[in-house]
């Protein structure tokens, strides 16, 4: 192994069963197994098993920082505890070279009835680090996880949040070769949160990272690959097929294209028609970065209600709202509301978004249709959205032109 790779897997595969019997029952035979050296390699379905993870394959270099995404249940946190021998895979190797640094569940690792300070010692000397060495440490990442006041009392008093505050922060300061997170940073305030990822852009210099995370504008800032899982199997990876990070992305997203939203209405009110039209006027799904969007909403509202106020909310993937219009108040005349929205130009960058829409009564106190994120459009045109934002500003650039006269500005 190239002395700069520091993680290599070579089709691996684990499983497991879905009864705890038969889960005894077979770790018992396994261990049996082992010691006769009987059907060694040989690692068949029983009954009851299943493959969380199915020859997956990759490698990951001093440097880099890898986002493993995938839906829940894709083997991503399975994947993490291989790497940190937590458990051992079934099939293929695992190579691992230097220090590893993982937070992988809320808590693992510390003994709730030790101390803060306690559960770092032993969390370092597990690293294989010395006391000498934890001591040099210690004010560091007690710093870092700012809990200073509560360092010496119990972790089994800690909150969510203090955990994942002394967890990465030992994992992190001890300055693995490799550092693994799972999901537990979402936990943390988003102070705090802004803290680990600036510490992990510092740990890249000189070590390797794996993201577990399901905010992908997190994985499209801070990783430079990207592995997608899928029912125990790598999908896709940047560098494997030839792919950049947002095609990656993309086809993450792709897996739940088939989820859609709800219209909720008010007794007495009926949506009868929402329609997205092009600049031609015709239906459609998908308009030209730039051009006009048109939306035309046609509705019935319970005449007690004289007059109302429609609400156009646009989702990014991961359904925040990035973009909003709202109307005046409009008269219901007999209970019909007919409306059309024209917006010139519809400068969403490209990528695929969301439509929620929701009809209020004048004073705002009512719902009387509710259709949360049931319509998708997508936005196309040349890519520039580099940062995962939603919008991207057209400035007007100029460099400085240094010459023997002097500055002079050059457009670019």
């Amino acid at each position: 192994m190239n002395e700069d790779t520091l993680v290599k897997v070579e089709n691996v595969s684990k499983k497991f069963c879905r009864t705890l019997k038969r889960s005894l029952l077979y770790c018992v035979q396994d261990v049996f197994g082992e010691i006769t050296r009987r059907g060694q390699g040989q690692t068949p379905l029983r009954p009851g098993e299943f493959w969380a993870i199915n020859d997956v394959s990759f490698e990951l270099k001093r440097g880099e920082c890898l986002g493993l995404i995938g839906p829940n249940g894709a083997g991503k946190s399975t994947i993490l505890k291989l790497l940190n021998g937590l458990i051992k895979p079934d099939r293929g190797s695992i190579t691992v070279s230097g220090r590893v640094g993982a937070l992988i569940e809320l808590g693992a690792g510390f003994n709730p009835i030790l101390t803060g300070r306690e559960n770092i010692y032993i969390n370092g000397s597990v690293l294989g680090f010395s006391k000498r060495e934890i001591d040099e440490r210690i004010d560091e990442i007690i710093n870092f996880a700012e809990i200073s006041n509560f360092i010496d009392t119990p972790v089994q008093n800690y909150s969510s949040g203090m955990k994942v505050r002394l967890g990465f922060a030992v994992a992190s300061q001890m300055n693995p070769d490799l550092l693994v997170i799972d999901e537990v940073l979402a936990v943390g305030d988003v102070g705090f949160r802004a803290k680990c990822y600036n510490r992990i852009a510092e740990l890249m210099k000189h070590s390797a990272v794996i993201l577990v995370t399901h905010s992908i504008p997190h994985v499209d800032r801070y990783c430079n690959r990207v592995l997608l899982m899928d029912k125990g199997q790598g999908v896709e990876d940047t560098f494997r097929d030839g792919k950049d990070k947002g095609e990656v992305i993309q086809a993450y997203y792709n897996l739940f294209s088939k989820e859609v939203g709800t219209v909720t209405v008010k007794e007495g009110n009926s949506l009868l028609g929402f329609k997205v039209l092009n600049p031609d006027g015709h239906e459609t799904a998908q308009i030209v970065h730039g051009e006009e969007l048109r939306v035309h909403i046609k509705a019935e509202v319970d005449p007690a209600f004289h007059s109302a106020v429609a609400h156009l909310a646009f989702h990014n993937r991961e359904l925040q709202v990035v973009a909003t219009c709202s109307s005046q108040v409009v008269s219901c005349d007999e209970g019909s509301l007919e409306l059309s929205v024209n917006i010139a130009p519809f400068n969403l960058n490209p990528a695929d978004y969301k439509i929620s829409l929701i009809v209020f009564d004048e004073k705002k106190q009512h719902h009387l249709i509710w259709g949360n994120a049931m319509w998708d459009i997508k936005v196309a045109g040349e890519l520039v959205n580099y940062g995962g934002a939603a919008i991207c500003f057209n400035g007007s650039w100029s460099q400085q032109d240094h010459d023997a006269e002097g500055a002079s500005n050059v457009s670019v």
